[in-house]
Protein backbone atom coordinates (compact mmCIF):
# COMPACT_ATOMS: atom_id res chain seq x y z
CA UNK A 1 0.00 0.00 0.00
CA UNK A 2 0.91 3.53 -0.31
CA UNK A 3 0.24 5.22 3.51
CA UNK A 4 0.72 8.64 4.58
CA UNK A 5 2.07 8.78 8.09
CA UNK A 6 1.06 12.30 9.98
CA UNK A 7 3.24 12.95 13.24
CA UNK A 8 6.19 10.91 11.45
CA UNK A 9 8.92 11.98 13.93
CA UNK A 10 6.88 11.84 17.29
CA UNK A 11 6.65 8.52 19.74
CA UNK A 12 4.10 7.05 18.14
CA UNK A 13 4.41 8.21 14.50
CA UNK A 14 8.08 6.81 13.82
CA UNK A 15 7.67 3.70 14.98
CA UNK A 16 4.12 3.46 12.88
CA UNK A 17 6.32 4.46 9.78
CA UNK A 18 9.15 2.04 10.33
CA UNK A 19 6.53 -0.72 10.96
CA UNK A 20 4.96 -0.19 7.56
CA UNK A 21 8.17 0.57 6.03
CA UNK A 22 9.58 -2.69 7.49
CA UNK A 23 6.50 -4.41 5.84
CA UNK A 24 7.34 -2.91 2.32
CA UNK A 25 4.58 -0.21 2.15
CA UNK A 26 5.82 3.01 0.68
CA UNK A 27 5.43 5.43 3.13
CA UNK A 28 4.92 9.21 3.07
CA UNK A 29 5.53 10.51 6.82
CA UNK A 30 4.41 14.31 7.08
CA UNK A 31 5.58 16.22 10.47
CA UNK A 32 6.23 19.68 11.14
CA UNK A 33 10.21 19.44 10.29
CA UNK A 34 11.60 16.26 8.78
CA UNK A 35 13.81 13.68 10.48
CA UNK A 36 18.16 13.68 10.57
CA UNK A 37 18.16 10.49 8.68
CA UNK A 38 16.53 8.13 5.95
CA UNK A 39 14.35 4.85 5.26
CA UNK A 40 14.17 2.43 2.58
CA UNK A 41 10.45 2.24 1.66
CA UNK A 42 9.63 5.48 3.32
CA UNK A 43 10.07 9.90 2.24
CA UNK A 44 9.41 12.73 4.60
CA UNK A 45 8.16 15.98 4.20
CA UNK A 46 7.95 19.00 6.28
CA UNK A 47 4.28 20.49 7.16
CA UNK A 48 1.98 21.86 9.22
CA UNK A 49 -1.12 20.06 9.18
CA UNK A 50 -3.54 22.79 11.23
CA UNK A 51 -2.86 24.39 7.69
CA UNK A 52 -6.00 23.35 5.14
CA UNK A 53 -3.87 23.85 2.27
CA UNK A 54 -0.94 22.33 3.53
CA UNK A 55 -3.01 19.33 4.17
CA UNK A 56 -4.74 18.99 1.48
CA UNK A 57 -1.82 19.13 -1.06
CA UNK A 58 0.02 17.28 0.87
CA UNK A 59 -2.27 13.87 1.08
CA UNK A 60 -4.00 14.58 -2.31
CA UNK A 61 -0.30 14.98 -3.97
CA UNK A 62 0.21 11.31 -2.57
CA UNK A 63 -2.67 9.46 -3.78
CA UNK A 64 -2.17 7.18 -0.75
CA UNK A 65 -4.39 3.87 -0.39
CA UNK A 66 -4.30 5.07 3.53
CA UNK A 67 -3.60 7.86 5.84
CA UNK A 68 -2.23 6.99 9.33
CA UNK A 69 -3.35 10.34 11.75
CA UNK A 70 -1.00 10.58 14.58
CA UNK A 71 0.08 14.29 14.25
CA UNK A 72 -1.15 16.80 17.29
CA UNK A 73 -0.11 17.24 21.04
CA UNK A 74 -0.04 14.12 22.56
CA UNK A 75 -1.05 15.10 26.31
CA UNK A 76 -2.24 17.73 28.50
CA UNK A 77 0.61 19.61 30.26
CA UNK A 78 2.88 20.36 26.65
CA UNK A 79 1.10 23.36 25.72
CA UNK A 80 -2.06 25.56 27.10
CA UNK A 81 -5.21 23.52 26.98
CA UNK A 82 -6.85 25.55 24.31
CA UNK A 83 -3.85 25.27 22.02
CA UNK A 84 -3.98 21.63 22.74
CA UNK A 85 -7.40 21.34 21.87
CA UNK A 86 -7.51 23.43 18.51
CA UNK A 87 -4.31 22.10 17.26
CA UNK A 88 -5.96 18.56 17.42
CA UNK A 89 -9.15 19.58 16.23
CA UNK A 90 -8.20 21.41 13.84
CA UNK A 91 -5.17 18.84 12.01
CA UNK A 92 -7.60 16.24 12.54
CA UNK A 93 -10.58 17.60 10.37
CA UNK A 94 -7.98 19.09 7.67
CA UNK A 95 -6.43 15.47 7.62
CA UNK A 96 -9.78 13.00 7.09
CA UNK A 97 -11.36 15.61 5.41
CA UNK A 98 -7.87 15.47 2.81
CA UNK A 99 -8.10 11.63 3.34
CA UNK A 100 -11.78 11.02 2.56
CA UNK A 101 -11.16 12.80 -0.88
CA UNK A 102 -8.56 10.83 -1.67
CA UNK A 103 -10.93 8.03 -1.19
CA UNK A 104 -7.98 6.85 1.37
CA UNK A 105 -8.67 4.36 4.02
CA UNK A 106 -8.37 5.83 7.59
CA UNK A 107 -6.83 5.02 11.01
CA UNK A 108 -6.02 7.23 13.47
CA UNK A 109 -4.95 7.89 17.30
CA UNK A 110 -8.24 8.55 19.20
CA UNK A 111 -7.27 8.12 23.34
CA UNK A 112 -8.93 6.61 26.43
CA UNK A 113 -8.91 9.83 27.87
CA UNK A 114 -12.14 10.14 25.76
CA UNK A 115 -13.65 8.23 28.94
CA UNK A 116 -12.52 11.34 31.32
CA UNK A 117 -10.70 9.68 33.51
CA UNK A 118 -6.86 10.12 33.10
CA UNK A 119 -6.36 14.38 33.31
CA UNK A 120 -9.03 15.01 35.25
CA UNK A 121 -8.41 16.76 38.45
CA UNK A 122 -10.17 14.34 40.39
CA UNK A 123 -10.57 11.07 38.11
CA UNK A 124 -13.99 9.46 39.17
CA UNK A 125 -14.25 5.45 38.89
CA UNK A 126 -16.17 4.21 35.67
CA UNK A 127 -19.53 2.97 35.61
CA UNK A 128 -17.96 -0.57 35.29
CA UNK A 129 -14.85 -2.74 34.92
CA UNK A 130 -13.54 -3.08 32.80
CA UNK A 131 -14.14 -0.33 30.39
CA UNK A 132 -14.81 -1.39 26.90
CA UNK A 133 -15.70 0.68 23.75
CA UNK A 134 -18.86 1.08 24.75
CA UNK A 135 -18.88 2.51 28.10
CA UNK A 136 -19.82 6.39 28.21
CA UNK A 137 -17.20 9.07 27.11
CA UNK A 138 -17.03 11.70 29.00
CA UNK A 139 -13.77 13.79 28.88
CA UNK A 140 -13.12 16.69 31.47
CA UNK A 141 -10.02 18.05 29.82
CA UNK A 142 -8.95 19.55 26.66
CA UNK A 143 -6.49 16.96 25.03
CA UNK A 144 -9.67 14.32 26.05
CA UNK A 145 -12.79 16.31 24.36
CA UNK A 146 -10.01 16.97 21.56
CA UNK A 147 -9.88 13.33 20.72
CA UNK A 148 -13.75 13.24 21.08
CA UNK A 149 -14.32 15.52 18.70
CA UNK A 150 -12.11 13.92 16.56
CA UNK A 151 -14.39 11.04 16.39
CA UNK A 152 -16.74 12.91 15.67
CA UNK A 153 -14.88 13.93 12.75
CA UNK A 154 -14.27 10.27 12.09
CA UNK A 155 -18.12 9.45 11.83
CA UNK A 156 -18.61 12.54 9.63
CA UNK A 157 -15.92 11.63 7.33
CA UNK A 158 -17.40 8.35 6.61
CA UNK A 159 -20.95 9.69 6.04
CA UNK A 160 -19.37 12.27 3.88
CA UNK A 161 -16.78 10.00 1.72
CA UNK A 162 -18.03 6.59 2.25
CA UNK A 163 -14.21 5.73 3.26
CA UNK A 164 -13.33 3.45 6.45
CA UNK A 165 -12.18 5.35 9.66
CA UNK A 166 -10.50 3.48 12.77
CA UNK A 167 -10.24 5.07 15.75
CA UNK A 168 -7.61 3.64 18.21
CA UNK A 169 -7.64 4.74 21.84
CA UNK A 170 -4.37 3.94 23.46
CA UNK A 171 -3.73 4.08 26.57
CA UNK A 172 -0.23 4.72 28.07
CA UNK A 173 2.26 3.90 25.39
CA UNK A 174 5.52 2.84 26.70
CA UNK A 175 8.84 1.74 24.66
CA UNK A 176 11.60 -0.54 25.01
CA UNK A 177 13.87 0.39 27.34
CA UNK A 178 12.04 3.09 29.26
CA UNK A 179 11.60 3.09 32.76
CA UNK A 180 8.56 5.97 32.74
CA UNK A 181 6.25 3.06 33.97
CA UNK A 182 8.66 1.98 36.69
CA UNK A 183 9.03 5.17 38.15
CA UNK A 184 5.22 5.32 38.87
CA UNK A 185 4.82 1.20 39.78
CA UNK A 186 8.13 2.30 42.47
CA UNK A 187 6.58 5.19 43.90
CA UNK A 188 2.87 3.70 44.20
CA UNK A 189 1.80 2.84 48.05
CA UNK A 190 -1.85 1.92 47.99
CA UNK A 191 -2.35 2.56 51.24
CA UNK A 192 -1.47 6.61 50.97
CA UNK A 193 -2.30 7.53 47.32
CA UNK A 194 -5.25 9.08 46.16
CA UNK A 195 -7.42 9.36 43.08
CA UNK A 196 -5.34 11.71 40.29
CA UNK A 197 -1.80 11.17 41.62
CA UNK A 198 -0.01 9.75 38.12
CA UNK A 199 -1.02 6.57 36.72
CA UNK A 200 -4.39 6.40 39.25
CA UNK A 201 -6.46 8.19 36.46
CA UNK A 202 -6.33 5.65 33.98
CA UNK A 203 -5.59 3.06 36.87
CA UNK A 204 -2.02 1.99 35.81
CA UNK A 205 -2.90 0.77 32.13
CA UNK A 206 -0.69 0.95 29.06
CA UNK A 207 0.64 -0.34 25.89
CA UNK A 208 3.61 -1.76 24.09
CA UNK A 209 4.60 1.03 21.03
CA UNK A 210 4.58 -2.36 19.30
CA UNK A 211 1.76 -3.59 19.97
CA UNK A 212 -0.01 -0.65 18.93
CA UNK A 213 1.68 -0.59 15.61
CA UNK A 214 0.55 -4.40 15.32
CA UNK A 215 -3.13 -2.95 15.64
CA UNK A 216 -2.45 -0.19 12.90
CA UNK A 217 -1.62 -2.92 10.60
CA UNK A 218 -4.42 -5.51 11.68
CA UNK A 219 -6.75 -2.23 11.35
CA UNK A 220 -5.44 -1.08 7.79
CA UNK A 221 -5.45 -5.21 6.55
CA UNK A 222 -9.33 -5.50 8.01
CA UNK A 223 -12.28 -5.45 5.16
CA UNK A 224 -14.56 -2.92 7.31
CA UNK A 225 -16.79 -0.50 6.72
CA UNK A 226 -18.14 2.47 8.88
CA UNK A 227 -16.30 3.99 12.05
CA UNK A 228 -15.44 1.69 14.29
CA UNK A 229 -13.66 2.41 17.57
CA UNK A 230 -10.83 -0.20 19.66
CA UNK A 231 -8.87 -0.37 22.71
CA UNK A 232 -5.48 -0.61 22.46
CA UNK A 233 -4.18 -1.74 25.98
CA UNK A 234 -1.61 -4.28 27.32
CA UNK A 235 -3.32 -7.55 28.81
CA UNK A 236 -2.35 -6.25 32.51
CA UNK A 237 -1.53 -3.42 34.18
CA UNK A 238 2.21 -1.99 35.01
CA UNK A 239 2.59 -2.64 38.61
CA UNK A 240 2.41 -6.32 39.31
CA UNK A 241 -0.18 -5.87 41.90
CA UNK A 242 -4.36 -7.35 41.76
CA UNK A 243 -5.79 -4.32 39.38
CA UNK A 244 -9.21 -4.32 41.33
CA UNK A 245 -7.52 -4.78 44.76
CA UNK A 246 -5.39 -1.53 43.80
CA UNK A 247 -8.34 0.70 42.36
CA UNK A 248 -10.28 -0.06 45.69
CA UNK A 249 -7.30 1.21 48.21
CA UNK A 250 -6.68 3.90 46.23
CA UNK A 251 -10.27 5.26 45.03
CA UNK A 252 -12.12 3.51 48.20
CA UNK A 253 -14.58 1.92 46.41
CA UNK A 254 -14.97 -0.32 43.20
CA UNK A 255 -17.69 0.14 40.63
CA UNK A 256 -20.80 -2.55 41.90
CA UNK A 257 -20.35 -3.87 38.05
CA UNK A 258 -16.13 -5.06 38.16
CA UNK A 259 -15.11 -8.49 36.96
CA UNK A 260 -11.60 -8.14 36.78
CA UNK A 261 -9.22 -10.79 38.05
CA UNK A 262 -5.92 -10.65 38.67
CA UNK A 263 -4.11 -7.88 37.34
CA UNK A 264 -5.80 -7.79 33.95
CA UNK A 265 -5.93 -4.82 32.54
CA UNK A 266 -9.12 -2.12 33.44
CA UNK A 267 -9.53 -1.74 29.55
CA UNK A 268 -10.77 -4.25 28.01
CA UNK A 269 -9.38 -5.35 23.98
CA UNK A 270 -12.19 -8.13 23.50
CA UNK A 271 -13.70 -6.25 20.57
CA UNK A 272 -9.81 -5.75 18.93
CA UNK A 273 -9.00 -9.84 19.53
CA UNK A 274 -13.02 -10.21 18.20
CA UNK A 275 -13.02 -7.83 15.03
CA UNK A 276 -9.21 -7.66 13.76
CA UNK A 277 -7.50 -11.18 15.58
CA UNK A 278 -5.10 -8.61 17.30
CA UNK A 279 -3.38 -9.43 20.76
CA UNK A 280 -0.82 -7.41 22.93
CA UNK A 281 2.02 -9.65 22.41
CA UNK A 282 4.49 -7.48 24.96
CA UNK A 283 4.72 -6.49 28.29
CA UNK A 284 6.43 -4.40 30.59
CA UNK A 285 8.45 -7.13 32.58
CA UNK A 286 10.28 -8.27 29.31
CA UNK A 287 10.13 -4.08 27.82
CA UNK A 288 12.32 -2.81 30.79
CA UNK A 289 14.99 -4.96 30.35
CA UNK A 290 15.55 -4.22 26.60
CA UNK A 291 18.19 -1.72 25.77
CA UNK A 292 16.10 1.36 24.69
CA UNK A 293 16.01 1.67 21.13
CA UNK A 294 14.17 3.93 18.39
CA UNK A 295 13.51 4.36 14.39
CA UNK A 296 16.84 4.58 12.82
CA UNK A 297 15.90 7.45 10.97
CA UNK A 298 15.50 9.52 13.94
CA UNK A 299 19.36 9.33 14.13
CA UNK A 300 20.69 11.35 11.78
Amino acid sequence: MHVVVTGATGGIGSWIVEGLASAGHEVLGVDLERPPGERENATFLAGDLTDQGVAWETIDGADPDAVVHCAGIPAMGIRAGGETFETNVSSTYHVLEAAGRAGADVVWTSSESTYGMPFAATPSLPEYLPIDEAHPQRPEDPYGTSKLVGEVIAERTVRAFDVPVTSLRPAWVSYPGSQQLARVREALDPETAEPGDEGSGNFWSYVDVRDLVSLVGAALEADVEGHEAYLAVAAENYLGRPTAETIEAVYGDLPEDCTLEGEESAFSTAKAREVLGWEPKHTWREAEQEEPVEPSFLDG
